[in-house]
């Protein structure tokens, strides 16, 4: 009998947490077969159900299937874990939140014990899982070739983008841009803490500080990223870091009128008036990451 090539590729997948679970069911869905393990097993009982195996050891989960995925509460999870586990031949793919220093070690941990290695960041909540339309992916840096070989199953659950074989790529885009995240909410903070004592509904007020955020941003991300390629931080520049600085009087005085703390914005406006007192008031803001990553 000729094989069935459409026969799905089986997974190993060790951590059943939240996300580990919402994974699992998303890969059992599509017709993967699946090989599961928790610390704690109660949590394999659903999976079970719908079709997992579950595996009594992370050691016999491992050997179950050449790709194995873990998804665990961090890298000494995963080191614990995979500890007493034959990796030799295995393409191991971590999901695991992690630095960019740990997903390095942890490649070449990997390496040694004769696995291939593809770490990850997955840019997505549980929720997100296994729903195209919510557009969650994943970073994944390491062994471009494991990327290549499972990247059909890897996309099963959420979108897929390869950053680069250095290992530590994935989690540093992902912190890249959670970084960005919480700089964002930090601003919304402090606007909600601007109108909160005041009769302004704070339904009514949200749509119009999440459009400017959005157009205010899109097209400031692009600009700072032509400066830093070409070097050059005067390039269409509208609004000045003198002309922004000239300003800053005018947001903290808000602040103090409004008994808000300035505690979120005062680092980055301290920033802005290092660099102009370098000399940069024809710059925009861009040269603020110069000081930063000195």
């Amino acid at each position: 009998m000729a094989p069935n090539i459409s026969e799905k590729n089986p997974v190993t997948l060790l951590g059943l947490g939240a996300m580990g679970t919402a994974l699992a069911r998303t890969w059992l869905a599509a017709g993967h077969p699946l090989t599961v393990w928790n610390r704690t097993p109660a949590r394999a009982e659903a999976l079970a159900a719908e079709g997992a195996e579950v595996a009594d050891s992370a050691a016999a989960a491992v050997a179950a299937n050449p790709l194995v995925v873990v998804c665990l509460l961090d890298d000494a999870s995963v080191e614990e874990v995979l500890g007493g586990t034959d990796l030799a031949g295995r393409d191991l793919v971590n999901l695991t939140t992690s630095n960019p220093a740990q997903a390095r070690a942890r490649a070449e941990w990997a390496r040694e014990r004769g696995a291939r290695y593809l770490d990850a960041g997955i840019m997505a909540v549980p929720p997100m899982i296994g729903v195209p339309e919510a557009g969650g992916y994943a970073f994944y840096s390491g062994s471009r070739e494991l990327f290549e070989q499972h990247q059909e199953t890897l996309a099963v659950p959420m979108g897929t983008t390869y950053v680069g074989e250095d290992a530590g790529f994935a989690a540093l885009y992902d912190v890249a841009l959670l970084s960005a995240m919480y700089g964002m909410f930090a601003g919304v903070s402090h606007a909600f803490a601007l109108i909160r004592k005041e009769d302004i509904d704070p339904t009514a007020f949200a749509p119009l500080l999440a459009d400017w955020v959005v157009a205010m941003a899109q097209p400031a991300v692009h600009q700072t990223a032509d400066h830093l390629r070409s070097g050059d931080y005067t390039t269409n520049v509208v609004s000045n870091l003198a002309m922004q600085v000239a300003g800053v009087p005018t947001f903290l005085g808000t602040a103090e009128q409004q008994g808000v703390s300035p505690e979120l914005l005062a680092p980055f406006f301290e920033l802005m008036r290092r660099r102009l007192a370098e000399g940069n008031g024809e710059e925009d803001l861009t040269g603020v990451i110069d000081l930063l990553a000195r």
